[in-house]
C-alpha cells in the first residue's frame, strides 16, 4: 500500500511538471510555490467518509485564510470513472446542503477523465487527468479575482485542448505515468 506521503509527491509531480509546466491552469504557479495547497488524503474507501473529509476540508478553508485551495485525494474505491461521477454529484450536492454553494467550487480530476461526448483516446481529456481521483476545493472569490485580471480567460480550456491535442494522448500518458512513479 502506498502511504499518504508518496501520493501527495506524486500529485505534487503532476502538478508541477504537467498542470504549471504546460501552463494548463495559469493561477496553479503562485498558489504552488506559496505553498498554499492543502493536500488531504482519503484512504477509506467508504463514500461516507470521503464525504466526510470534504466538508472537513471546507471547515479548515474558513478556518484557514493562508490555505488558498485544497485537493481531496481518494485513490481508494474511486478506480471507475462513473463511480467517481456519481461521487462528484454527491459531493457537489452536500456542498449545497453545507451553505457552501457560493463560497467553494469544486473541479473535479481522475485518472481515467473524459468529458461527455468525446473519445476515451482523446487527448483532451488528459486537462483533467491526475495520478489519483481528487477533487479540488477552490474558493469562489479567488477564482473571481483571478479570472477579473486574466485577459479573455474563456479561452483558457480552448487552448488547453488545442495544446493537449497537438503534444498527443501518448505524449501525455507517458507524463502522467512518470509522475506516478
Amino acid at each position: 500500500m502506498i502511504s499518504s506521503k508518496n501520493i501527495i509527491k506524486r500529485t505534487q509531480c503532476w502538478i508541477s511538471q504537467f498542470i504549471i509546466q504546460h501552463n494548463i491552469c495559469p493561477f496553479a504557479k503562485r498558489e504552488f510555490e506559496k505553498n498554499s495547497i492543502h493536500y488531504e488524503v482519503v484512504m477509506s474507501e467508504k463514500i461516507e467518509n470521503q464525504l466526510q473529509e470534504l466538508i472537513y476540508s471546507c471547515e479548515q478553508l474558513d478556518r484557514e485564510s493562508g490555505v488558498e485551495t485544497s485537493l481531496l485525494i481518494t485513490p481508494n474505491g474511486l478506480s471507475e470513472f462513473d463511480n467517481f461521477l456519481d461521487f462528484l454529484e454527491l459531493a457537489n450536492n452536500l456542498i449545497s446542503q453545507q451553505g457552501y454553494e457560493g463560497i467553494y467550487q469544486l473541479a473535479s480530476f481522475h485518472p481515467n477523465y473524459c468529458f461527455d461526448g468525446v473519445e476515451t483516446s482523446d487527448a483532451s481529456n488528459f486537462t483533467n487527468r491526475s495520478p489519483y481521483p481528487m477533487l479540488h476545493l477552490i474558493r469562489e472569490a479567488s477564482i473571481e479575482k483571478a479570472l477579473k485580471n486574466y485577459p479573455k480567460p474563456e479561452k483558457i480550456p480552448i487552448r488547453n485542448i488545442e495544446y493537449t491535442k497537438k503534444m498527443g494522448a501518448k505524449a501525455l500518458k507517458e507524463l502522467l505515468n512518470n509522475c506516478c512513479k
